[in-house]
């Protein structure tokens, strides 16, 4: 089965916060804090039922969440 697109939280220039899925060419949306990006990209992978990738100033990936399936634990 194909994997679906993440939604990452990651900064951008000007110490600005993006939240932007797999895939796309632009954010779903900008912020001036990483909380608030943080907020609104929970929201959106919650609402697509796929993972959240948090990543740091240096863009290396700090945390994850899954609002999906998770097959770990089944058996």
């Amino acid at each position: 089965m194909a994997r679906k697109a993440q939604v990452a939280v990651e900064p951008r220039e000007g110490g600005r916060w993006a939240v932007q899925t797999d895939g796309t060419t632009r954010a779903d949306s900008l912020h001036d804090r990483k909380t608030e990006a943080i907020s609104r990209g929970k929201e959106l992978a919650g609402n697509k039922r796929t993972e959240l990738l948090i990543k740091n100033e240096n863009g290396q990936i700090s945390a994850k969440h899954s609002y999906g399936n998770d097959p770990r634990g089944r058996g």
